[in-house]
């Protein structure tokens, strides 16, 4: 990472960091000045410490959680945005806003780690940042060793699409309690977890109408704890929840229903459960070299 490029990435996600960090852009370039190009590094990572908190080992390995989502991601997107032929003509002008999205949270991430004085996960097969960088599709086989083709069959490439995201959904919110330890964090997190949110449910709007007319007719949230096919199970086990700290949610009244209660597909997609790292990052690995 460029560490000229930092303080850009990081802004496009948090407008507010001069005021946090008590100076202007024009005040990077005197810093620069003062440091030796090899303490840089060091003293960049003091510098957002004090605008962002303490950094701890957990809400490191939170960020990298997410990062290594994001890096599969883009490089899906850009990868089935690059095949000829794939993306409906109608969807093609979303999934480039897809990719674009998903490259600034690659950048972000990766950005606010190293400032952080901390390492950033990089894939397998990961080379020279300046030329490949986040685009790594030497790190990933989407077909899961010949169990699909997402890139020969645009039903297959949604399919995928929606778990993966709402797989980095999951993942997100499991990271929570790390993050929350660091308030500016935080809100960054739930600002990334809000785009992700929108890119599924775009996805999922796609797949419900026609000419995909996907079976389980997906809402643009998850309900229930319905996968797009039994396979992919594992990645919803649990969002039929319907108790959410400690209330259960068919209990609340409902004065929009004639029987007063809130059915329990409402109650299920009214929250996305968190997964813990070890879940999360289990439904990815099939499709990791």
């Amino acid at each position: 990472m460029n560490f000229r490029n930092i303080l850009s990435e990081i802004e496009k996600t948090d407008p507010e960091v001069y005021e946090r960090l008590s100076t202007r852009r024009n005040a990077l370039s005197s810093f620069g000045s003062k440091v030796a190009v090899a303490a840089l590094p060091l003293a960049l990572g003091a510098m957002f410490k004090k605008a962002y908190g303490k950094t701890t080992d957990a809400v490191v390995d939170a960020l990298n959680v997410a990062l290594e989502f994001e890096y599969l991601e883009y490089t899906y997107y850009r990868q089935g945005n690059n095949t000829t032929s794939l993306i409906s003509s109608t969807d093609a002008a979303g999934f480039k806003v897809i990719e674009n999205q998903e490259k600034q949270h690659v950048n972000f991430l990766n950005a606010t780690i190293t400032a952080m004085g901390a390492v950033p996960f990089t894939p397998k097969n990961f080379t020279d940042p300046t030329t490949v960088a986040p685009y790594v599709p030497a790190a990933y086989d989407f077909t899961a060793a010949g169990a699909y083709h997402p890139f020969a069959d645009y039903k297959t490439f949604l399919l995928l699409a929606q778990v993966f995201e709402d797989a980095g959904i999951h993942a997100i919110a499991g990271q929570m309690p790390a993050i929350s330890v660091n308030n500016e964090l935080l809100i960054q997190a739930f600002q990334l977890q809000a785009a992700e949110a929108r890119h599924c449910s775009f996805i999922r709007h796609i797949r419900r109408i026609a000419p995909i007319n996907a079976p389980e007719e997906p809402a643009p949230w998850i309900n229930n704890n319905i996968p797009p096919t039994v396979a992919f199970q594992p990645a919803y086990t649990g969002e039929d929840l319907v108790e959410q700290e400690g209330v259960v949610i068919l209990s609340l009244p409902n004065n929009f229903s004639t029987d007063g209660k809130i059915p329990q597909i409402s109650a299920t997609a009214a929250f996305d459960e968190p997964f813990a790292k070890d879940k999360a990052l289990a439904i990815i690995k099939p499709f990791k070299k």
